[in-house]
């Protein structure tokens, strides 16, 4: 396993593409609406990532077709935006990556629509909480498993299951860069964190079974067993102190 340190330079880099992604995702979430279609909120990404100045990390990436992923429901992510349509009640999981002086960010988030269920409301949440439950277990000194650890006993002490088959990653020049970082394991194994190491911590949390499938299209993961899913995911930087999150709006 070969792990970047970042010079503070190229952490620089990644905070000027980090405010990119989340300003899209925010310009996403309020556009999030019934009637909307998920081809649409691709085309939003597109004009403010232009107005930015920046790339989109996903588009062409190992073939895949869009610049975000509109994941809805018991999709858990890659979901290939098209002409489907956002209804009332619908949950949302929309991930966006973007480039900035071939440096990466990349963060999701999942929405409600309307009125949801109180099941997908304390979902999403979860999911949310365990996220930051990650995050602050990732200090220099800790190991990989004392965040992978945090979010699984934060999502299981809920009542909900956290998904194996997919995981959070380093990031830096390139979208995927080692450590993988599962959402179970645990605390105390794994590789010593290090200051000026960068991560995206992505939890993905089912309300029943944490099998997953891979729609015909070659992209789309589903549940399974048709239960509700959520995403949330930072990109963050070691520090000395508490881990800096670089996508936080």
């Amino acid at each position: 396993m070969s792990i970047i340190i970042k010079s503070e330079r190229e952490i620089g880099e990644m905070r000027q593409a980090g405010r990119i992604v989340a300003t899209v995702l925010e310009k996403l979430k309020k556009a999030l609406r019934p009637g909307i279609k998920t081809r649409e909120l691709d085309e939003l990404a597109a004009r403010e990532l232009a107005r930015l100045g920046g790339r989109p990390s996903f588009l062409g990436y190992r073939g895949y077709p869009a610049r975000i992923c509109a994941s809805v429901n018991d999709e858990l992510v890659h979901g290939i935006p098209g002409e489907r349509v956002i209804r009332e009640g619908d949950l949302v999981s929309l991930d966006f990556g973007a480039i900035h002086h071939d440096f990466q960010g990349d963060a999701a988030i999942t929405v409600g629509v309307g009125k949801i269920s109180p099941e997908a409301q304390e979902l999403m949440d979860t999911t949310e909480k365990a996220l930051e439950a990650g995050i602050a277990a990732a200090r220099a000194g800790a190991r990989l498993g004392d965040v992978s650890a945090a979010i699984q006993d934060y999502a299981e002490s809920r009542g909900f299951t956290v998904v194996r088959e997919y995981t959070g990653h380093g990031i830096g020049r390139q979208m995927h860069e080692e450590p993988q970082i599962p959402n179970f394991g645990q605390a105390g194994t794994g590789p010593e964190l290090r200051k000026g190491m960068t991560l995206a911590l992505e939890p993905m949390l089912t309300s029943g079974d944490w099998r997953t499938k891979v729609a015909p299209d070659g992209w789309t993961v589903s549940t399974a067993d048709g239960s509700l899913c959520a995403h949330f995911e930072h990109t963050l930087a070691i520090t000395d102190g508490r881990a800096e999150v670089l996508t936080r709006a």
